[in-house]
């Protein structure tokens, strides 16, 4: 029989403890392998340097320089069909290379494949913007500055898209804090009321996690509601809703708490 492992406050503790896990790789197949891909990546190779190239997942994978950025996905929509940028993105090396990978998600309907253009630059490094080229990499590129602090030159208007203009640090980043630092946790009363108001108002919760039976909108009371602000004693009366208007709905069979039925039997 399989261990027992206890389970107690079991969803309050994280998949990994290492904050760097790395998952393990999936099978990797050479690009003479398909015709089609073998193709585009001799077109690639014949005006950039390729650094290294694999079929993984049915998908291409092709490394170039940095600089190349620009020239090479302009070549894959111009003549090789690739006219969708589906996405694109960075993942955070910091802590092993000292950088980041940066990758476009390029999809051409027409040959119904995928190929996935990466490269590496070294942190405070920038890239040239593919905004002229693709209008979908607008909103990603300054996505990307917001969470990662990634420039992208040439980007007609190079600000953070989700978070304040005025934010400090870069919330994808590994070494930043999953629940906030300290800037996150007085960002809002401080911007409200000023930083004189920090003792009676306290730092924000940004924990996703937490739930307070006793919250502001008594949600987690079902069937013992009371108005905002009331004070909880605990004897509160039951109250029935009912799932519909008074007057119903039209041609739909009127349903009310009464007429509902709970099913014990989870096998039924």
């Amino acid at each position: 029989m399989r261990a027992y492992t206890p389970k107690d406050d079991v969803q309050a503790k994280p998949y990994y403890t290492d904050r760097f896990y790395k998952s393990p790789q999936v099978a990797k197949h050479a690009p003479e392998s398909d015709e089609v891909f073998n193709a585009d990546l001799e077109a690639i190779k014949a005006k950039f340097e390729v650094l290294d190239a694999y079929i993984q997942v049915e998908q291409m994978v092709v490394y170039i320089n940095a600089k190349d950025n620009y020239g090479v996905l302009e070549l894959m929509r111009d003549e090789l069909g690739y006219s969708q940028l589906s996405e694109m993105s960075a993942i955070d090396w910091l802590a092993d290379r000292g950088g980041f990978e940066i990758f476009y998600q390029m999809l051409s309907m027409a040959k119904r494949k995928r190929i996935r253009i990466k490269l590496f630059i070294e942190n405070g490094q920038a890239v040239n913007s593919v905004e002229k080229l693709f209008r979908s990499a607008d909103w990603s590129e300054r996505e990307m500055f917001d969470m990662f602090g990634i420039e992208a030159n040439g980007h007609p208007f190079m600000k953070r898209i989700l978070m304040p203009y005025d934010w400090q640090g870069h919330p994808l980043l590994k070494t930043y804090p999953l629940q906030g630092d300290e800037f996150a946790a007085w960002y809002e009363v401080d911007k409200i009321y000023g930083k004189e108001a920090r003792e009676e108002i306290g730092p924000e919760i940004r924990d996703t996690a937490r739930i307070d039976r006793y919250d502001s909108q008594r949600f987690a009371r079902l069937g013992h509601e009371v108005p905002k602000g009331t004070e909880i004693t605990g004897n509160e009366p039951r109250v029935e809703k009912n799932y519909q208007e008074d007057s119903g709905v039209f041609l739909i069979k009127k349903l009310d708490k009464k007429s509902s039925v709970v099913i014990d039997d989870p096998q039924r």
